[in-house]
């Protein structure tokens, strides 16, 4: 049996209709009313097939607000890039001691980023931290002698986005908290970058469905076209 709050919501929605993304961002944020700060999701359902690797959509993307989550950095590194790591704000920094952390079972980080001279050492963990969607990649940036900006990267608020076998990309790109502005300015830049991400191997209509949400909240429907 349904929630009086959730029940609610749903009489705000119609769901047989696709709203602008400023509609939809002011209703998810009207609906969002639990008793802590829900995330704000967006669902995107792409017409590619995962399993061929031209049709594969994975990235990052800076929002210009952040996600409003704390993200927890870990860096393998040493030396004086292991130090460029912890000035710039890295939650874990190490060598060969991290590895035995993570084989260990200890991850405590969302985001896991190495110098390329790291990336023999990385293999050791590659089965722990690779279905988790934590290890370091070239293509993500999280390969990179510059640790520091990518450690700066990663706290301002990056998202990593990676389409999974059903087609569907979804990412956390807000806090109810946030404004509405912001949320739909985030939704937007988030929106974009997986629109620019297009594979060549893409036919058809690329962008099926996209679902707005919060944690404890009704989803609804985006206008893709408009978009």
């Amino acid at each position: 049996m349904q929630g009086k709050r959730i029940v609610n919501a749903y009489k705000t929605v119609d769901k047989n209709q696709a709203y602008a993304l400023n509609e939809a961002v002011k209703i998810v944020k009207t609906n969002a009313t639990a008793k802590f700060d829900e995330t704000i999701d967006v669902a995107i359902n792409l017409g590619v097939d995962p399993k061929h690797a031209d049709q594969m959509v994975r990235g990052v993307c800076a929002l210009p607000h952040g996600t409003g989550k704390t993200i927890r950095v870990a860096v393998l590194a040493q030396g004086e890039k292991a130090d460029e790591a912890k000035a710039a704000g890295a939650d874990v920094v190490g060598a060969e001691n991290l590895i035995d952390s993570i084989l260990s079972g200890k991850i405590d980080f969302d985001r896991c980023i190495a110098t390329p001279d790291m990336m023999g050492l990385a293999g050791k963990v590659a089965r722990v931290l690779g279905p988790k969607g934590l290890m370091p990649n070239p293509k993500l940036g999280t390969v990179t002698a510059d640790v520091a900006t990518a450690v700066k990267k990663a706290k301002a608020g990056e998202v990593q986005y990676r389409v999974e076998k059903t087609g569907i990309v979804h990412a956390g790109i807000a806090k109810a908290s946030f404004s509405e502005e912001q949320i739909y300015e985030n939704a937007k830049t988030f929106l974009d970058a997986i629109i620019k991400a297009r594979p060549q191997g893409a036919k058809g209509t690329y962008i099926k469905k996209i679902t707005l949400s919060s944690t404890m909240g009704v989803g609804v429907k985006v206008d893709a076209a408009a978009l």
